[in-house]
């Protein structure tokens, strides 16, 4: 625990460069074919998250103690939350050349994984490398490198804002 605290300030201390104009249109072309099927890509980040690290499960009382994937893709509350993780990711998307609108839609996301779900920041950064990994294999025609690139580079933003959350309060 220790030893994650200081990683997360490590990784603190280096803010990640703004998107490039172009590094923003990729983004929102590729997330338009990935939102018209966000239910399925959500639930497909999730279901992978709680695979791939089941640790992350201990946040959701609602099927902290499933283990069968088939099950977690059938429950309602993954559904809904993939929804709502997909609808946030939409929502940064939509106004990434809005910086306000990101980092107050960050600032509350933010707030809600401290303050009242106890999650530990480290998983926004482990999920971040589960929507690329899954994105990457579900729309791999899209996701170049180039265009991974720039997820990465938004992915890292995302980390470093809600680190910053959970610094302050």
């Amino acid at each position: 625990m220790e030893m994650e605290q200081q990683d997360v300030k490590a990784d603190r201390l280096e803010r990640p460069d703004p998107l490039l104009d172009s590094e923003r249109e990729m983004i929102q072309d590729t997330w338009a074919k990935v939102y018209q099927n966000c239910d399925d890509a959500g639930v497909a980040i999730l279901i992978r998250l709680f695979v791939n690290f089941p640790s992350s499960k201990q946040y959701f009382s609602q099927f902290k103690q499933v283990e069968d994937p088939e099950e977690l893709e059938k429950s309602a509350q993954l559904r809904k939350h993939a929804r709502r993780v997909m609808n946030a990711i939409n929502t940064l998307v939509e106004n990434l050349h809005d910086g306000e609108k990101v980092v107050s839609v960050l600032k509350l996301v933010g707030k809600a994984h401290a303050l009242r779900h106890k999650v530990e920041p480290v998983y926004f950064k482990i999920l971040s490398g589960v929507i690329l990994e899954v994105l990457g294999e579900d729309f791999s025609d899209h996701f170049t490198p180039e265009v991974v690139g720039a997820w990465t580079k938004l992915l890292d933003a995302i980390y470093w804002h809600v680190v910053g959350v959970y610094e302050e309060t």
